[in-house]
């Protein structure tokens, strides 16, 4: 992506109380992570591809920091416990289904745990995108959201409401339906506590 594009998209980041930090690649920006959270501190990671295939969770446990994580679970209640847990972290690491060059931040939860963190709840909050998320304006990361993350996250969870076999939103109200929680992050009060790391890379969904 062009560096005046990221430039603007860190601006208007700024203009909305949340820190963004831009690197050229995933091996970066988990470099940084690294460094900027505190080995003693408690973290939560909301379930992402972009998370996944960084490995971050296992690095930060490996190193002695103390990791809610419920995409380690082998049960479902054990998943509702991790989830839980996670709301009161010292740190919230997640991915975003889309972010607008304005500054929006949206996503789309099923049950909700991921966007609950995000908005409140753990004190510091480190959001990490590739340029694939990047949308030019607000409706168009809505758009991004219902008919291109939902329907992919839908499969990997290994449901199967309309919209993963015609690969859009239909607005249905199928049981399997993941689509949920649509929640628009518009700014932060609270000065350096959400931070986003945008990467010229792509990567999930």
């Amino acid at each position: 992506m062009e560096k005046n594009k990221i430039a603007l998209l860190l601006e208007n980041l700024e203009k909305r109380n949340i820190t963004g930090h831009y690197f050229d690649s995933f091996s970066e920006a988990k470099g940084a992570l690294l460094k900027m959270i505190p080995i003693e501190a408690t973290i939560g990671v909301g379930n992402s591809i972009t998370l996944k295939n960084m490995n971050i969770s296992k690095e930060l446990e490996d190193r002695g920091n103390t990791i809610y994580d419920k995409t380690n679970a082998k049960t479902k209640e054990e998943a509702k416990i991790l989830k839980r847990k996670a709301l009161i972290t010292d740190w919230y690491i997640t991915g975003s289904n889309a972010i607008s060059m304005e500054g929006h931040i949206v996503n789309m939860d099923h049950s909700g745990n991921r966007v609950a963190a995000m908005l409140y709840g753990p004190d510091h909050v480190v959001i990490v995108v590739g340029i694939n998320k990047i949308t030019k304006t607000l409706d168009q990361a809505i758009n991004r959201v219902r008919n291109i993350a939902s329907p992919k996250n839908a499969k990997r969870a290994g449901l199967n409401p309309p919209c993963v076999q015609v690969n859009h939103c239909i607005n249905c109200r199928s049981e399997d339906r993941v689509c949920n929680n649509l929640v628009i992050i518009e700014g932060q009060h609270q000065t350096d506590r959400m931070k986003v790391f945008i990467v010229n890379e792509q990567d999930g969904f």
